[in-house]
């Protein structure tokens, strides 16, 4: 669809919903997707762009900030605690914080450099055995762990499971956030970034949608 037909897509969104324009905010996905097509997307003045994997990122963005400006670069994919201090260093927000050792790690960073991106925690809203995130039962006892070490999340983030109707996976974060006293809210993605919008979203992460189908790395 382009850049240009899902900004459109997302401000008659935020209209539908009675939200002012620009309150939900478009992470364009970059993840795997060739240069050409992010260069272009830059080049239209996009500047809110998500990454998948810290390496490709570390790769790619340095080159790109020189030569476009500043650009505000989220983490949106698994945070390996070896990879915490090249992420920190790199981007401007990480939505997966979703376990407690993680938490840690990002706390002796913080004493070290004064300072952290935004944080996001990553909800397991399906309660799904193989996905990462923090259960919504425990999810209370980890925000308190978290402020103990003086993190300071900036809100919550979750990926609905597959093929499920998403709208109550939005509904039930937007009722965690509330209950923690939480503003930002990442959620939505190229098939679904009206409804989670509809239900508060502050932040949806787009990607074929903008860019196009990613190439088969096979």
């Amino acid at each position: 669809m382009g850049l240009a037909a899902i900004t459109g897509r997302l401000r008659a969104a935020e209209a539908a919903a009675g939200r002012a324009p620009g309150s939900a905010t478009l992470i364009a996905v970059a993840k795997l997707q060739p240069a050409a097509r992010v260069e272009r997307v830059l080049a239209e003045g996009h500047r809110v762009f998500g990454e998948n994997y810290v390496q490709e990122a570390a790769a790619k963005w340095p080159g790109w900030r020189d030569r476009f400006g500043p650009v505000e670069l989220h983490l949106v994919g698994p945070l390996q605690t070896n990879k915490a201090k090249a992420a920190v260093a790199l981007f401007d927000a990480i939505h997966t914080l979703d376990r407690p050792a993680l938490a840690e790690k990002l706390a002796g960073l913080q004493q070290a450099r004064g300072g952290l991106p935004r944080l996001f925690v990553q909800v397991n809203t399906g309660e799904e055995p193989q996905k990462a995130g923090v259960l919504p039962g425990v999810l209370t006892g980890f925000l308190r762990a978290a402020r103990g070490m003086d993190l300071v999340p900036a809100g919550l983030m979750c990926i609905p499971p597959e093929g499920a109707d998403p709208d109550p996976h939005f509904a039930m974060l937007a009722r965690l956030a509330a209950e923690e006293g939480l503003a930002g809210l990442s959620m939505g993605m190229s098939g679904d970034f009206e409804a989670a919008i509809a239900r508060g979203a502050t932040h949806v992460r787009v990607g074929s949608a903008i860019f196009g189908a990613r190439p088969n790395p096979g």
